[in-house]
């Protein structure tokens, strides 16, 4: 293989990897917990949130702050399966790219 093969290679595996991350940017992945429901980005943005208030009492005002924590955890964690998913073959080379 020629210099001029492995750059031609390089570059396209770049193209590859931006386009996946691209794709898994605008995606939108769930987190649910009990009553709390948040929607997020593949780069992690929260982009909606809706609280059953049905199911909401005054006294849950505090427990309803830590579910939105751990509904937020949920869906960040489905971004990084997606991510890894679809990334894991490029580990060594997304340092560039983040």
């Amino acid at each position: 293989m020629n210099m001029q093969s492995i750059m031609m290679q390089a570059q396209k595996m770049q193209k590859d990897l931006q386009k996946k991350k691209e794709e898994i940017n605008v995606k939108l992945f769930p987190g649910k917990y009990q009553f709390v429901e948040v929607t997020l980005n593949g780069k992690k943005e929260m982009v909606r949130c809706k609280i059953d208030k049905e199911s909401l009492t005054q006294e849950d005002i505090e427990m309803l702050e830590d579910f939105l924590v751990l509904a937020v955890k949920d869906a960040i964690e489905k971004i990084d399966k997606e991510f890894q998913s679809k990334m894991g073959q490029y580990a060594g080379m997304l340092d560039g790219l983040m």
